[in-house]
């Protein structure tokens, strides 16, 4: 059986999150659908990270097999063609090795948090933003998260319903830096525990905000407690933004 491997964008607000579910609408059944629509075809899609309800993605990747060959560009386009109106795009599909695995292939997954740090309410972004009226140091956040850098356990910053068997995990990238009035956070790992960056951007802004120290940061995660965790950042923020294989 063919595989295929495919990129979708998709904005998170109407989903339940990625993972299928019987009684509620996810990206991962809105895409099995598609496929049947334009297949005949009853496929399970297996797609790269377990995104939130309310998360986006500008690059998730998943995978599937259809019982025949298809070209890849009458992939893509039917799938689209049956995704309509619903906010997801699948961009490209490519015929992969049968080996391959869009979730435990994945070398590295790259996610963006954004916030707005402006007074103004949202227009245009609202729902892809988390708006913080306050002044943020972008720069004390950036050292401040270089303690949370590399091989650590993550406890304070995973949620209580993760099912991940370690909480051990090697953060190799946690960069904040100013862009005009937002404050952009770039997280970089193999893979993450649930909850984990927005757990790590909502400890973060006390930071900004001069409220934490550097020290403080980290001795929350010296602590390997939740309670130390500063408020989880909410999920319009956080974009899946690509998966490198």
């Amino acid at each position: 059986m063919p595989r295929y491997k495919i990129i979708i964008e998709y904005d998170g607000a109407p989903f339940s999150g990625w993972q299928y579910q019987d009684n509620s609408p996810s990206v991962q059944r809105t895409i099995m659908a598609a496929i049947e629509a334009f297949s005949g075809e009853k496929v399970m899609v297996q797609g790269a990270g377990r995104t939130d309800a309310g998360v986006h993605a500008l690059g998730q990747v998943a995978h599937f097999d259809l019982a025949s060959e298809r070209p890849t560009d009458t992939i893509r386009d039917a799938l689209n063609a049956h995704l309509r109106p619903h906010p997801v795009a699948v961009l490209s599909a490519e015929r992969v090795p049968g080996d391959f695995d869009a979730r435990r292939s994945a070398i590295r997954r790259h996610y963006l948090y954004r916030i707005a740090n402006r007074r103004a309410d949202l227009a245009l972004d609202r729902g892809r933003a988390w708006r913080v009226p306050r002044p943020l140091d972008a720069e004390a956040m950036h050292a401040a998260a270089q303690r949370l850098v590399g091989k650590h356990d993550f406890t304070t910053f995973r949620s209580t319903e993760c099912q991940a068997q370690s909480p051990v995990k090697t953060l190799d990238r946690l960069d904040v830096s100013r862009v005009a009035d937002e404050i952009h956070i770039t997280a970089v790992a193999r893979s993450f525990l649930h909850n984990q960056v927005r757990s790590m951007v909502g400890s973060l802004v006390p930071v900004g905000d001069g409220k934490w120290t550097a020290s403080d940061l980290a001795r929350a995660l010296a602590a390997r407690d939740r309670s130390a965790c500063g408020p989880v950042a909410p999920p319009e923020g956080l974009y899946l933004v690509r998966v490198d294989y």
